[in-house]
C-alpha cells in the first residue's frame, strides 16, 4: 500500500535526510522518500501504518514536524502540540491521544473527552450540505472544526441570516441572507467576535499566494528580547555583565542548544546544531563573550534569511503550478450549486464562466469560446473549442460561457495528473543529488576530526603555543563545517528546474530524469500522431473533377481514407445519386453514381481489372479511380506532418542531439518521404511494436543516451524501456503517459529542446553551487588554519553560502525559454 504525507516543519535539508533515513531504517516502511524542497512524504508498506505512532516516531527525531494525510485527509497539528509539552500534566482520551487538560491556546474551546480535535469523538459533526442561492465566502484560519461551529453557530445568531453553513473541509462560508454590500463586513466582525485571525474573502476573489515573510516578531520575540540584553550588557562590569551576556547567549541560541542536547540523546549530533554549540562554547570558555554571542547572533538572523529564501522558492514554484480551480459549478436540477472538483461525478454538467479555470476534464456541449492553455501548455496563442470538442482541466476559459459534460473523475482529470507528477517528482533522485547526500555524511565527521587534530597536533609538534589560541582555531573550523549549502540547494535547483519545465508545459517526472535530459545524444520518433497528424488528408488530385466523383464513390465506407475525401469535397452529398455500392477488402470498391460504373481502388486492383495507371507526384496512398474501363485518374491521400515536426528537429540539432531515428510500421516509401521532408536522420519501417523495442535496444547499445518519444498505447512498451521515454500528454493515451519519463502536454515536439535547454541550465546551477560552496568552505577552513579567520568568517560561509546558492538555484525559475 502506497502512504503520502505532507511534512510541515522542515527547515533543514539535512534534517529532512536524517529523517528520511531513520524511517527507511524501520522493518515496515519501504522506500522512504522526504523532499525538503516539497514537503512531500511517500512511502509502502504492507501493514496500516498507525498515523499517531509514526508523527511520534518523526518527532523523536525531529521534534517541531507535524504530518497531514493526504490519502485519508487526517491531520495532527494537536498531535504535535501534544508531545511538544512533555512536561505538562495530560489527559488519556479513547482516542489514543493525550490531550492537555486546559483550554486550547488556538480556539479557546476546553477539548474534553467527547469534543476534541483528533477528528475520534466530535461533537459537532461537519456538515457538507449546499444552500441553494446561497452567499459563498472562503474563510481562512480556521484551526479546527470545533471552531468552525461556533463560528457557524454565531453568525445563524444573526435577525438577517436566514442559513448558514462553515465547511471547515473546504474552508467555504455559505449564508442565505438579503444582498446587502457591507455584508461581508458584518460577518467579518462576527467572526472576529468569535475566532482571532479568522478571514473572510468573497469566493470570486483571485487566489493570491501568502508571500513569505521576512521577520515574525512572535516568532523570534526571545531573539529580538537577547539581542536588547546583549546591547544592555555593555552598560555593566563584573560578574552582572557576565550573567547578561550569558542571558542573552541562552535567548538566542536556546533553541540550537536544545537540538543539540536532543540530537545527543539519538546519538545522531553531528549536525550544525551540534557544531555551533561546540564553537560557541569554546569561544565562551576562553571568556569571549561578545565572539560567543554575535556569532550565534549571526547564525540565527542568517537562518532567518535562508528560511525566507527557501519558502520564497517553494512560493513561486507552487505559483508556476497554479492550475487547479477551488470550486466547480454544476447544473443540478435547473439550479447552479458550487462544490469542489472532488464532488463533482462523471456525466454531471458543468458551467465554467468567462475568467474562470476549466476544473475538470470533459466534451462541451453548449457553447464557443476562446481557451488559454499557456498553464498547461506553455503556449501563448488561445485555442477555440466548440461544441463537441474536448477540453482539459487547469486552462481558462476567456470569452464565453461553456457547458461542459464531465468525462473524468477529478483523481483522473488531467490537473491531478500534473500536480501529481510535480509534486512526486523529487521522490526520483538525481545523481548529483545522491552523491551530495553520500558526501555529507562523511564530510561533516571528517572536518569535525579535523578540528580535534588542529587542537592537539600543533600542541604536540610545536613548542611553546597557547592552547586558547588553538582551540578557537579549532571551533571556528567546526563552524565552518556544516553542508546545508551543498545539501538544500542541489535538490531546491532540481526542482526548480522541474517547476520551471512544467511552466513550458514540459512535466519531468523526477530530478534524475532532468538531468539526464542534457545527456540525450539520440532522440527516437514513433511516425503516426507524434511526426504526424495520424489524420489523413487529400494532398494530390490529378484532376480537380475527382474529387466528386471520389467522396461520391467513398461516401457508404467508413475507411478513414474514405472519410479524408469526404471532408476534402466538402459539399453536401446527395445520397440518391448512389447505387449498388460493393466493397472488395484490400482493393477497393466499385459503386454506381448516376447509373455509371465506377471503380476506386490500389493499383493491385486496377491490374486486375487490365487498366493501366499513372503514379502521382506526392508520396501517400493512392486511390485510383476509372469509369467503366476508362482510367480517369487518383486521388493521393496522406498523413500530414505537424507544424511543428521540421522546426522541432532542427531545435534538437542546434541542442546537440547527433541523431535523429523514427521507427514506425508504415510501408518504407512512405517512411522515408515523411524523413527526407522532416530532417531526421535514419528510419526503420515496416515495424511491429516488439521490432520496435528490439530497435530501440540495438541503438541503446551503442552506449548512446536514447529518448523515445512516442503516443499511443503500443508506443509503451519502447518508451519504458527507452533512456528517456517522452509521451505526447495531450493526444497521448493513459498507458503512454503512465509508461514515460516526460510529458509533452502541448504535444509539440519543439518542447523536447526546451526541457534540454532546462536540464543543462539547471545541472550548471548546481554545479555553480557545489564549486562555490566547496571554495569558499574549503578556502576559510585554510585561512583558519593559518589564524586569519574569526567565527563570524566561518558563520558566512555556513550560513551566509547557504543563503546566495538558494537564491543562485532560484534564476532556473526566471530563466528566460
Amino acid at each position: 500500500m502506497k502512504y503520502k504525507y505532507k511534512v510541515n516543519g522542515l527547515d533543514c535539508a539535512n534534517c529532512t535526510q536524517k529523517l528520511e533515513d531513520s524511517l527507511n531504517k524501520k522493518e515496515e516502511i519501504n522506500d522512504c522518500v522526504i523532499s525538503f524542497a516539497t514537503g512531500m512524504m511517500t512511502f509502502e508498506s504492507e501493514y496500516d501504518i498507525d498515523d499517531h505512532e509514526l508523527l511520534s516516531f518523526m518527532q523523536s527525531i525531529e521534534d517541531e514536524v507535524t504530518i497531514e494525510n493526504l490519502l485519508s485527509n487526517i491531520t495532527h497539528h494537536e498531535y504535535h502540540e501534544e508531545h511538544k509539552h512533555d512536561h505538562e500534566h495530560h489527559h488519556d482520551h479513547e482516542c489514543g491521544c493525550h490531550h492537555e487538560h486546559k483550554l486550547h491556546d488556538e480556539c479557546g474551546c476546553h477539548h474534553e473527552h467527547d469534543q476534541n480535535c483528533c477528528g475520534h469523538y466530535h461533537e459537532h459533526v461537519e456538515d457538507h450540505r449546499e444552500l441553494a442561492n446561497a452567499i459563498k465566502y472562503n474563510i481562512a484560519g480556521l484551526d479546527c472544526a470545533n471552531c468552525a461551529s461556533k463560528v457557524e453557530t454565531e453568525i445563524k445568531k444573526q435577525s438577517y441570516i436566514e442559513d448558514a453553513v462553515v465547511n471547515f473541509s473546504t474552508q467555504k462560508l455559505m449564508v442565505k441572507a438579503k444582498n446587502d454590500p457591507q455584508l461581508l463586513d458584518k460577518l467579518q466582525a462576527i467572526v472576529d467576535s468569535v475566532e482571532e485571525g479568522v478571514t473572510l474573502s468573497k469566493e470570486d476573489d483571485k487566489k493570491e499566494y501568502s508571500k513569505p515573510k521576512l521577520f515574525n516578531l512572535k516568532e523570534n520575540i526571545e531573539l529580538v528580547e537577547g539581542i536588547i540584553i546583549f546591547i544592555g550588557a555593555h552598560l555593566f562590569t563584573g560578574g552582572f555583565s557576565t550573567f547578561l551576556y550569558l542571558f542573552a547567549y541562552l535567548l538566542i541560541g536556546y533553541k540550537v542548544i536544545l537540538k543539540a542536547i536532543k540530537n545527543i540523546g539519538r546519538k545522531d549530533f553531528l549536525d550544525e546544531n551540534f557544531l555551533m554549540c561546540l564553537a560557541t562554547f569554546g569561544a565562551i570558555a576562553l571568556g569571549d563573550y561578545n565572539e560567543a554571542i554575535a556569532v550565534m547572533l549571526f547564525y540565527a538572523i542568517g537562518e532567518i534569511f535562508q528560511g525566507y529564501a527557501v519558502n520564497k522558492t517553494r512560493s513561486s514554484i507552487s505559483s508556476l503550478m497554479d492550475i487547479k480551480s477551488e470550486y466547480a459549478t454544476i447544473v443540478k436540477d435547473e439550479q447552479m450549486i458550487q462544490v469542489t472538483p472532488e464532488e463533482v461525478n462523471v456525466g454531471d454538467t458543468i458551467v465554467v464562466k468567462v475568467g474562470e479555470k476549466v476544473p475538470l476534464d470533459g466534451k462541451v456541449i453548449k457553447g464557443n469560446s476562446m481557451l488559454d492553455t499557456a498553464s498547461l501548455t506553455g503556449e501563448s496563442v488561445p485555442r477555440c473549442v466548440e461544441v463537441g470538442d474536448e477540453v482539459l482541466s487547469g486552462v481558462v476559459n476567456l470569452n464565453d460561457i461553456l457547458y461542459i459534460e464531465v468525462t473524468k473523475h477529478y483523481a483522473d482529470s488531467t490537473v491531478s495528473r500534473i500536480i501529481d507528477l510535480v509534486e512526486n517528482s523529487a521522490s526520483k533522485k538525481a545523481k548529483i543529488e545522491k552523491f551530495i547526500t553520500r558526501f555529507a555524511k562523511v564530510y561533516t565527521p571528517t572536518v569535525v576530526g579535523l578540528a580535534i587534530l588542529l587542537l592537539i597536533v600543533p600542541m604536540i609538534i610545536l613548542p611553546n603555543q597557547s592552547f586558547y589560541i588553538w582551540l578557537y582555531r579549532a571551533c571556528t573550523f567546526l563552524v565552518v563545517s556544516c553542508p546545508c549549502a551543498l545539501v538544500i540547494s542541489v535538490p531546491l535547483g532540481l526542482y526548480a528546474g522541474i517547476g520551471k519545465a512544467s511552466a513550458l508545459g514540459v512535466l519531468v517526472k523526477g530530478g534524475n530524469y532532468l538531468e539526464l535530459l542534457k545527456d540525450i545524444d539520440t532522440v527516437v520518433f514513433d511516425k503516426t500522431g507524434t511526426l504526424t497528424k495520424g489524420e489523413f488528408e487529400v494532398v494530390e488530385t490529378s484532376n480537380d473533377d475527382l474529387l466528386e466523383i471520389g467522396a461520391y464513390g467513398e461516401y457508404m465506407s467508413n475507411h478513414p481514407i474514405a472519410r479524408s475525401i469526404v471532408k476534402a469535397y466538402g459539399k453536401e452529398i446527395d445520397s440518391s445519386r448512389i447505387e449498388d455500392f460493393k466493397e472488395i477488402a484490400g482493393k477497393g470498391l466499385a459503386v454506381v453514381i448516376d447509373h455509371q460504373h465506377y471503380y476506386l481502388g490500389n493499383e493491385k486492383y486496377f491490374k486486375e481489372l487490365n487498366l493501366s495507371v499513372l503514379q502521382p507526384k506526392k508520396i501517400g496512398t493512392i486511390v485510383h479511380i476509372a469509369c467503366g474501363d476508362q482510367y480517369l485518374g487518383y486521388i493521393v491521400v496522406a498523413d500530414v506532418i505537424k507544424e511543428s515536426t521540421i522546426p522541432g528537429i532542427q531545435d534538437l540539432k542546434k541542442a546537440h542531439v547527433k541523431q535523429t531515428v523514427m521507427l514506425t510500421g508504415d510501408h518504407s516509401i512512405v517512411a522515408n518521404d515523411i524523413a527526407k521532408r522532416t530532417g531526421i536522420d535514419q528510419v526503420y519501417s515496416d515495424l511491429l511494436p516488439q521490432d520496435k523495442v528490439s530497435q530501440l535496444e540495438n541503438l541503446m547499445s551503442d552506449e548512446h543516451v536514447v529518448a523515445f518519444v512516442g503516443d499511443g498505447i503500443n508506443d509503451a512498451p519502447v518508451l519504458a524501456r527507452s533512456d528517456i521515454g517522452i509521451a505526447m500528454g495531450g493526444v497521448g493515451s493513459d498507458v503512454a503517459i503512465e509508461a514515460a519519463d516526460v510529458v509533452l502536454m502541448s504535444d509539440d515536439i519543439t518542447a523536447i529542446a526546451k526541457a534540454i535547454d532546462i536540464s543543462h541550465y539547471t545541472n550548471f546551477i548546481l554545479k555553480e553551487n557545489v564549486t562555490f560552496t566547496l571554495i569558499i568552505k574549503i578556502g576559510v577552513l585554510i585561512l583558519t588554519l593559518f589564524g586569519l579567520t574569526n567565527m563570524w568568517m566561518g558563520v558566512f560561509a555556513d550560513v551566509g553560502v547557504t543563503l546566495i546558492a538558494i537564491c543562485n538555484s532560484m534564476r532556473i525559475l526566471y530563466k528566460k525559454s
